[in-house]
């Protein structure tokens, strides 16, 4: 099982290809189950690849639905990509699952995992916890979000973030948290949720430092960290001031990354900074 592997026991390192280069910033669209055809799929993409270039300071990726991932990747040049969800098992009989090893095999880099609309449908952490492990284990990197329902008087929201995060990330060796990436992303500032409002980017620092130090309470001072980007109606408009004042080294649009201008406007932000 690749959570003995992660513990050290069971070691195939030929198996991880890490090539992001850690001091850049990155910009993670997830179009969720979008668009509804694959020439529509290809159409923004290509636009998406062809006009942001090869960025310097930015890392771009597109988790996209798995059915598009195969035909996205011959014409992929400048973005990386990534899917939406995997199944934690290698193979056998798991009808309508996606393995890590398929994804890698298909040379998608990128995994979201645990996002707030997976664990709705009743994903848990330990369900998180197993595809992390097995993602890492295929070489890809995964995206790993958290993030709490709402913020009530009491700050319970903490020790929401706080369970997420060490029970997620439970038995993966500290060697390997570098090759994750968290996403803070606020149920409660997401468009798609009832009575929504705004997050900022002083929410996204208080959280930023929150996790940071979680993860160095666990792991010690001297750990290299995970990348810890911020999602969350993060838009165009938005990004810069969650990327200035939001202690987080990217962002993970959704909506905005199904519209090219909007998504590649973020790409120039994010360069410039």
């Amino acid at each position: 099982m690749a959570g003995t592997w992660l513990a050290g026991k069971r070691a195939n390192k030929s198996k991880i290809v890490y090539n992001r280069d850690m001091n850049k910033k990155i910009i993670i669209g997830n179009w969720k189950m979008n668009p509804t055809s694959s020439k529509e799929a290809r159409k923004l993409f290509s636009e998406i690849d062809k006009k942001a270039g090869k960025t310097k300071n930015t890392e771009v990726v597109v988790c996209v639905p798995f059915v598009y991932l195969e035909n996205l990747k011959k014409i992929a040049k400048n973005v990386a990509l990534g899917a939406q969800d995997l199944f934690y098992e290698e193979r056998g009989a798991y009808t309508g699952e996606i393995s890590a090893l398929m994804l890698a095999d298909l040379g998608v880099k990128y995994v979201l995992i645990g996002h707030s609309e997976r664990r709705k449908l009743g994903e848990t952490n330990l369900d998180v916890n197993k595809k992390i492990k097995a993602a890492l284990f295929a070489g890809l990197r995964p995206i790993v979000c958290v993030g709490e329902t709402e913020r009530d008087e009491h700050h319970e929201y903490f020790n929401v973030v706080k369970n997420q995060v060490k029970e997620c990330l439970s038995g993966v060796g500290k060697d390997l948290l570098r090759k994750i990436i968290i996403a803070y992303e606020p149920v409660w500032a997401l468009s798609t949720t009832s009575g929504r409002h705004d997050a900022t980017s002083a929410d996204a620092r208080e959280m930023s430092v929150f996790i940071k130090k979680i993860l160095t309470d666990k792991f010690g001072l001297k750990t290299k960290l995970p990348v810890i980007i911020y999602g969350g109606s993060v838009n165009e408009k938005n990004c810069r001031d969650f990327l200035l004042g939001g202690g987080v080294a990217g962002c993970l649009p959704g909506a905005a990354s199904l519209r090219a201008e909007k998504f590649l406007a973020m790409i120039k932000i994010t360069e410039e900074i």
